[in-house]
């Protein structure tokens, strides 16, 4: 008996091994012009390259509008803390003109005062509007109702604490009383 060459062995063993390439899809085989596929290559990176600078433009634009924005608001918080403490100057100045006008007290606490105003109004802070406006539940905070026979339904009557606003974002509602109309007689 004739030994298998070694060659038929490979052959063999070769073919026992499941072919890869046969499950894989067909791929184009033929050969393409290489001026074509550096065209596409290039068109590929041109495209790649354009969408990187959109991207970069995108980021710079939304980076420097926060930016922008982080300025703008930034003192929010310390105003916001500091209203409270306006509440009470004003609370205090009202007590000193009750006393009398002409007193150092009143006239300093004015002169005050009128430092604070300027410095919110630099600051670009603006007090809510309210006195006889109409209210509004996006500036205004109504704590109380109350009738009124010559002011209509819906009307603000008075202000019980002022509202504030950074520019156009609100700071802090107008705590308000609002006309609830006139009251019906009551029947007996």
């Amino acid at each position: 008996m004739t030994e298998p060459s070694p060659d038929t062995t490979q052959q063999a063993a070769f073919e026992e091994v499941p072919n890869s390439e046969a499950t894989a899809p067909v791929e184009d085989t033929t050969p393409q012009d290489p001026m074509t596929v550096l065209a596409l290559e290039a068109e590929r990176w041109k495209d790649m390259a354009y969408r990187s600078q959109a991207e970069l433009d995108n980021f710079r634009k939304r980076s420097a509008r926060e930016a922008q924005e982080t300025r703008a608001y930034a003192n929010a918080d310390l105003l916001r803390a500091l209203f409270p403490i306006l509440d009470n100057f004003d609370m205090g100045l009202e007590a000193a003109r009750a006393e009398s006008e002409k007193s150092m007290i009143f006239m300093g606490m004015s002169m005050v005062s009128r430092q604070l105003q300027d410095f919110l109004r630099e600051s670009g802070v603006q007090e809510v509007e309210a006195q006889g406006k109409v209210f509004d539940p996006n500036l205004h905070e109504a704590v109380a109702q109350e009738a009124s026979p010559s002011v209509p339904e819906g009307t603000i009557l008075r202000v019980t604490r002022r509202g504030y606003k950074l520019k156009d974002r609100l700071l802090r509602a107008a705590s308000v009383i609002v006309s609830s109309g006139t009251q019906p007689p009551a029947q007996a």
